[in-house]
């Protein structure tokens, strides 16, 4: 599952349009860290992975921030965005794992199956 942290303080899906706007107008000039993690057990074994990647938001304008929350694309996605739609137009720097931030990392998922002997 992904997390996204500011502040110190957990950031999960928005509960709500309004609260959405909320979380996008925090998100807004500033960088927050997106926290994917993924488990794999084979019923005797189970390992796991964080991975952790810094994302800059650009000034978001209000209107900017209506238009996003009336896509609807944000009411189903921790921190209110998703990097992969229309809100990779509010993102001026990464750094880490692009695909972590879609919420799937593939770098730590590929480790995994191969620390349990699954060819890639």
């Amino acid at each position: 599952d992904t997390t996204l942290e500011v502040d110190g303080e957990i950031v999960g899906k928005p509960a709500d349009a309004q609260d959405a706007h909320a979380i996008l107008r925090r998100l807004s000039g500033r960088s927050h860290r997106v926290l994917p993690a993924i488990a794999v057990s084979d019923g005797e074994r189970t390992r796991s992975r964080l991975s952790v990647s810094d994302v800059r938001f650009r000034e978001l304008s209000d209107a900017d921030i209506r238009h996003y929350v009336g896509t609807g694309e944000p009411m189903d996605k921790a921190g209110a965005y998703g990097i992969q739609g229309r809100a990779a137009i509010f993102i001026e720097e990464i750094r880490g794992s692009y695909s972590g931030i879609m919420g799937l990392p593939l770098f730590e998922t590929a480790q995994l199956l191969d620390a349990f002997g699954y060819p890639l």
